[in-house]
């Protein structure tokens, strides 16, 4: 690969942003250039009302290894070590918030940040080929970060089992703690991809952004708070125009009509 390779590819298609990590050579470890890509490429995304869904990629043999161990250890020093992780943070973040669904595309090792990465999109492909670990156990850095979207992607126990063994886990297992929607053979990988991402991109683009944040923000909220705030997003989402549209479609028998300009 050389030098002037950029780190991150982006491509569009039919709605779809294809945004592809691309140090293979390194595992796709999140290098600081990798990550303020990607936080630009999220940023623009953002602001880009042709975008529907976002699908994260990788090339190589690996989808992501985690932060990049060896740049963080050229500068060591506490405050370098929390300048990183906290720009990881807010790339997860930003993933999290932004209004389009992610969906990560898993051909192979995802570990420690690459992990967290899988675990903060909104839903998640994977080959069968893939594996799933938070390993810095192994190497005595418990993964505190990561383990923050891993445990609010899958149940406690097989979150705390992951975090303490660090032990890499197949696609099957992965599907049956919640971390993989779905699990495929290598060759339909991206097939299954595009299509669920058309199907998303398909819906009224409104009632998904709607969806999609107050999804993370209830799942945060006591019950009542929870069913109060949820109670205001429906009336707000019922209330609006091309919504109204696809409920008269829909009492009518016919496809909606909808002008999302």
């Amino acid at each position: 690969m050389s030098p002037d390779e950029p780190v991150l590819l982006r491509r569009d298609e039919d709605g779809i942003a294809w945004l592809t990590l691309n140090r293979p050579a390194q595992r796709n470890a999140l290098s600081s250039a990798l990550l303020t890509a990607l936080q630009q490429q999220v940023d623009a995304i953002a602001r880009d009302r042709t975008v529907k869904v976002v699908v994260i990629a990788a090339n190589g043999p690996g989808f992501c290894s985690g932060h990049d161990l060896r740049e963080m250890r050229a500068n060591p020093g506490r405050q370098a070590y929390e300048a990183a992780f906290a720009h990881s943070a807010q790339l997860m973040l930003a993933l999290t918030r932004l209004k389009q669904p992610v969906i990560a595309r898993v051909h192979g090792i995802a570990a420690a940040a690459g992990c967290q990465l899988v675990a903060t999109c909104d839903l998640v492909v994977a080959s069968r080929e893939a594996r799933f670990a938070v390993n810095g156990v192994n190497l005595g850095l418990f993964c505190s970060t990561p383990m923050v979207a891993l445990t609010r992607a899958v149940g406690r126990k097989p979150a705390m089992e992951m975090l303490m063994t660090g032990d890499l886990i197949d696609a099957e297992r992965a599907q049956a703690i919640g971390l993989v929607n779905r699990v495929v053979a290598a060759e339909r990988l991206d097939d299954e991809v595009t299509a669920l991402a058309r199907q998303i991109a398909a819906k009224l683009t409104l009632a998904v952004a709607i969806g999609k944040e107050a999804f993370y923000r209830q799942a945060e909220l006591g019950l009542e708070a929870a069913y109060a705030y949820t109670t205001e997003v429906m009336a707000k989402n019922m209330a609006a125009r091309a919504t109204e549209e696809g409920v008269d479609a829909f009492l009518e028998k016919r496809p909606p009509r909808w002008d999302e300009g």
